[in-house]
């Protein structure tokens, strides 16, 4: 089924504002551990606990109803904000590794792992236009990454691994986004409980023994790495508060209105606003290639709006025709 036209415009217009607002996140991450060196999960952890503590008191005074959540929806938003742990560290690693612009790219190789596993799990549409969009998010990705050349893998396969499996984490969150709505929990209920699951498996990541994994925490008091540095905290302060707060809430929106995998393919525009962000903030430039590619994942997304409003306006007749 198609979804109404009202709804395609609603999901279109949050997804747009998601993409926007995300697309400050990285250029944070990437002024943050440039500046002041703090380990990638010991950031991701203060970021997911400064959401909590940006959302929760908003929602107490203006929502308050939107607090409680059954046992039930308790379990499933814990499993939720795991997979949204294993996300926002994949994604701070994928900056510190390559780059604000390039990471956010990379991020976006969930669109086509979204299309499959959202057609395999959720019983999504999997048509003729969206295979075309996915076909041209990814190309346009690979051009951004520099993939096709192998010299770029051998200088940075890890970088390029953590990059791509942030996409995955992203394909992973957006399904349970669109599965949450589906058991008509409230996206900013969603939000607030799913980072502060995050959090509380972040700290336990960070507190591991032995620095288990990369960017973690090499000892407990690592996690107060900013110390006395009040820029630092403040910079923190804001990239949970402003665009993680804003961006993924307006995400979580969207999702409510749309497939998965329509939502996670609009939001393939943040890399081009991070492109132009990290160029006017960070120095960093596309080459001739990279913006070829950043033109074709804009393509994609006005492609698959083009090739929707075609259908539902189709549907629309046929409907009309038939009444």
């Amino acid at each position: 089924m198609t979804d109404p036209p009202s709804n395609l415009a609603r999901g279109y217009v949050a997804g747009l504002a998601a993409a926007a607002t995300l697309s400050t996140t990285a250029v944070f991450i990437r002024h943050l551990t440039a500046t002041y060196g703090i380990p990638a999960l010991v950031l991701a952890f203060w970021r997911d606990v400064f959401v909590v503590l940006t959302l929760w008191p908003i929602l107490v005074i203006a929502r308050p109803s939107l607090l409680p959540v059954s046992r039930r929806d308790l379990a499933y938003l814990a499993a939720y904000g795991a997979v949204l742990a294993a996300f926002n560290a994949l994604w701070t690693l994928s900056v510190a590794f390559n780059g604000a612009a390039v990471a956010t790219v990379l991020a976006y190789c969930s669109a086509a792992f979204t299309a499959l596993l959202g057609w395999w799990l959720l019983g999504e549409r999997l048509d003729w236009g969206k295979l075309v969009a996915v076909a041209l998010s990814l190309g346009g990705c690979v051009l951004v990454a520099n993939a096709l050349n192998p010299a770029a893998w051998r200088a940075n396969p890890i970088g390029l691994l953590t990059g791509i499996l942030s996409g995955l984490g992203y394909a992973g969150y957006s399904l349970m986004g669109r599965s949450a709505s589906q058991r008509g929990l409230n996206p900013w209920t969603a939000l607030l409980y799913t980072f502060g699951f995050a959090a509380i498996v972040l700290l336990v990541v960070n507190l591991l023994p032995g620095s288990v994994l990369p960017g973690a925490a090499s000892r407990p008091g690592d996690l107060l790495w900013l110390r006395d540095a009040l820029p630092g905290w403040v910079l923190l302060f804001l990239l949970a508060a402003g665009p993680t707060v804003a961006g993924f809430g307006l995400y979580n929106v969207s999702l409510s209105y749309l497939p998965s995998s329509v939502a996670n393919l609009i939001v393939t525009l943040e890399p081009a606003f991070t492109a132009v962000i990290a160029y006017a903030f960070l120095g960093e430039r596309l080459t001739a290639i990279q913006a070829v590619g950043s033109i074709t994942i804009l393509s994609a997304v006005v492609f698959l709006r083009l090739h929707q409003a075609s259908t539902a306006r189709r549907l629309a007749r046929s409907y009309a025709g038939g009444s």
